[in-house]
C-alpha cells in the first residue's frame, strides 16, 4: 500500500485503523513503518518537530575571538596597516601555533564575512535592510519609453506607442497616439487621434513594440 503524502495524513490513516481494531504489527505492516511511528500516531495526532542537529564545531573556534580583537583594531588604523586575511592566517601561525590547526581557506571565509559585522556592529556601515513593497491594485504603473511606429504605406501620417504594466499584476495596455507626419509632436487631445488598447495579460506583445 502506499503511504500517504504527509506524515499528518500518515498519522491520521494510523489512528482510524487503529481505532477498527488494528493490533500496532498489521499497522507496521500495512504502513510501512516501524514501532516508534505507530506509537507516536497513537499518543498525538499531529506529528513532533524534528529537531536540529546540534552545530558542528569549527577548528576556528579557538582563535575567533583573537581574529575578532585584530578586526577591530583595524578600526581605526591605516588602510594599509590592517589585517589580510593572509597577515592574520601567518601570525595564527607564528602567535598561536595555529600550524596544522587552521587553513588559509578557513581564515579567509571568516574574516571576509566577520570584518562586515564588526563595521554594523560599531554603526560605521548599514546592516542590509529589505522593506517589502505592497502595491495596491489599481494604483500604480510601469510606463515605458514611446516608441514611433509608421503608418501604412500611401498614408502621411504616423503613430507613438507607449505601454504600460500594472505593477500589482503585470497585467499590460498599449497607448497609441496617431499624429500627423508635420505634426508628430502635438499632445493627443481628442478621442479620434488617441486609442488605448484594453489591460491584457501577455506582456510579449507589448515588448515587441
Amino acid at each position: 500500500m502506499t503511504q500517504p503524502r504527509s506524515r499528518v495524513d500518515l498519522y491520521a490513516a494510523i489512528r482510524r485503523d487503529a481505532r477498527s481494531g488494528m493490533s500496532n504489527r498489521a499497522l507496521q505492516r500495512k504502513h510501512g513503518v516501524g514501532f516508534r511511528t505507530v506509537t507516536a500516531a497513537l499518543e498525538s495526532a499531529w506529528p513532533k518537530e524534528r529537531k536540529q542537529p546540534p552545530k558542528r564545531g569549527s577548528r576556528l573556534d579557538a582563535y575567533r575571538v583573537v581574529i575578532d580583537d585584530w578586526l577591530r583594531s583595524d578600526l581605526d588604523a591605516p588602510r594599509k596597516q590592517r589585517h589580510t586575511a593572509k597577515r592574520i592566517f601567518d601570525r595564527l601561525l607564528d602567535e598561536h601555533d595555529g600550524a596544522g590547526v587552521v587553513s588559509y581557506w578557513m581564515v579567509r571565509e571568516y574574516v571576509a564575512t566577520r570584518r562586515r559585522e564588526i563595521r554594523v556592529e560599531v554603526g560605521r556601515e548599514p546592516a542590509n535592510a529589505f522593506i517589502p513593497q505592497e502595491h495596491l491594485p489599481g494604483r500604480e504603473a510601469l510606463c515605458g519609453k514611446p516608441h514611433r511606429a509608421s503608418s501604412p504605406a500611401g498614408t502621411s501620417s504616423r503613430s507613438t506607442v507607449t505601454c504600460a504594466r500594472r505593477v500589482s499584476s503585470g497585467t499590460v495596455a498599449a497607448t497609441h497616439r496617431r499624429n500627423d507626419a508635420t505634426d508628430a509632436s502635438t499632445p493627443c487631445s481628442s478621442r479620434s487621434r488617441c486609442h488605448t488598447v484594453d489591460w491584457c495579460t501577455p506582456a510579449a506583445s507589448c515588448a515587441r513594440m
